[in-house]
């Protein structure tokens, strides 16, 4: 086989490759995508002058020690760690938690029945009160630069 058309094989082959991983990931930031959609109305419908989600305010979401929730979960960092690229472990049972970060675990945010389960059960557990749509886009947004 010539160099030339050695190269344009393994291009090929990186191409096919690229393409058979890629549509698994396109549909995971679609799925996502779909979910903060979801939260901007929401978001939208509560604040009219609602602009948009901010990672900056999903990261202070993450960082803070909140006060009104359960002793053993003040902040999100409880049991998810400083680092969110990092597998955590549950601050109640001490079962291991996958990364939060998209970076980690890119299929996470994409299951809409999971997102609103986590959502109702870590903001009661760690702010002691359900989370805003806004909250919850914030927060997603922070993670998917994660």
């Amino acid at each position: 086989m010539t160099p030339a058309r050695s190269l344009t094989l393994a291009a090929l082959l990186a191409t096919g490759l690229a393409a058979s991983i890629a549509p698994a990931h396109a549909g995971d930031a679609a799925d996502r995508q779909a979910i903060l959609d979801g939260l901007a109305a929401e978001a939208r419908a509560a604040d009219p002058a609602f602009a948009g989600f901010a990672a900056d305010r999903g990261e202070t979401l993450f960082r803070t020690q909140w006060a009104g929730g359960d002793d053993r979960t003040p902040a999100c960092t409880a049991c998810h760690t400083e680092n969110p690229r990092a597998m955590g472990r549950n601050a109640k049972t001490g079962r291991p938690i996958e990364p939060v970060a998209v970076s980690a675990k890119p299929d996470r945010f994409t299951d809409p029945d999971e997102v609103a389960k986590q959502f109702r059960r870590d903001c009661e557990a760690v702010l002691g009160r359900h989370c805003t749509a806004q909250e919850k886009g914030d927060y997603i947004t922070f993670m998917m630069g994660q």
